[in-house]
C-alpha cells in the first residue's frame, strides 16, 4: 500500500544514513550488526509496518492479500499451514482470527513438544483450517498431511529451511495435491532475498551435477 511504501523508504533512508556513518567511523565488519537490524526492520515493514511502528493506522498490501486468500481457504473446505518468521507477525493473524471467531492451532519455538503433539493433533484430526507456524519451530519433526495449502509469509535467506517447512506437508500419507504460495512484497528486500534463494539453489544444483559426474567417471 502507499502508506506501507512510504513507512518503508522513511526506514530504509535512515538505515542508509546510520550504515553510511558507521562505516566511516568503525569500518564495514564493525558495522555489521548495524546491517543487520536495518535489513530486519526492512523485511518488517515489507509484512506490516505495524511489526516496527506499533502506532502505524495505515494497511499492509500482503496482510490484506493473506486475509483474502485465508478466507477464500476457508470457504472451500482447505487447511492451510501459514509459516512466518517473525512471531509478531503470527501474533497479528491470531488476533485477526480471534476477532473473526476462527479456530486455529499455533505453534512457536516457546511450546513444549507435548504442547506442540496436542496442537498437531487437533490440526490433523479436527476441522480447523489454519495451523500458525513460527519458521523455525515448524521445520522439523511435525506430520501434517491433512494440509492440502502452505502459505509463506516472508521469504527466508536459506531455501532449504523454507523448504523443510513446505515439507511438513509432504508427508507419508499425504494423498492431496499441495500448492504453496510465497507472499513477497514487490519493491522491497524481498525480492532481494528470492533472488538470493534461486543463486543458492543454482550453485548447490551446479555442485550436485559436479558430483554425479565424478562419481560417473
Amino acid at each position: 500500500t502507499e502508506q506501507q511504501a512510504e513507512a518503508y523508504e522513511k526506514v530504509k533512508s535512515f538505515y542508509r544514513n546510520e550504515i553510511l556513518k558507521s562505516i566511516k567511523e568503525v569500518g564495514l565488519h564493525k558495522s555489521q550488526l548495524t546491517i543487520l537490524q536495518g535489513l530486519t526492520k526492512l523485511r518488517q515493514i515489507a509484512n506490516h509496518p505495524v511489526l516496527v511502528q506499533p502506532d502505524f493506522e495505515g494497511q499492509s498490501g500482503k496482510f490484506d492479500e493473506l486475509i483474502a486468500r485465508a478466507e477464500t481457504a476457508k470457504q472451500e473446505g482447505h487447511k492451510v499451514l501459514i509459516f512466518s518468521q517473525f512471531v509478531k507477525q503470527l501474533d497479528l493473524y491470531k488476533s485477526w482470527f480471534n476477532e473473526k471467531g476462527w479456530e486455529y492451532c499455533y505453534l512457536d519455538g516457546s511450546l513444549s513438544n507435548e504442547q506442540r503433539q496436542r496442537e498437531v493433533a487437533k490440526f490433523q484430526q479436527g476441522k480447523i483450517n489454519y495451523f500458525l507456524i513460527s519458521l523455525k519451530a515448524g521445520g522439523v519433526g511435525l506430520n501434517l498431511t491433512e494440509a492440502d495449502y502452505v502459505f509463506i509469509l516472508d521469504p527466508w535467506w536459506n531455501p532449504a529451511v523454507e523448504q523443510q517447512a513446505i515439507d511438513r506437508s509432504h508427508r507419508i500419507g499425504q494423498t492431496k495435491t499441495v500448492f504453496t504460495y510465497k507472499f513477497i512484497t514487490k519493491d522491497t528486500v524481498e525480492e532481494k532475498i528470492l533472488a538470493l534463494q534461486q543463486k543458492k539453489k543454482d550453485l548447490a544444483n551446479s555442485i550436485i551435477t559436479t558430483e554425479e559426474s565424478f562419481i560417473k567417471t
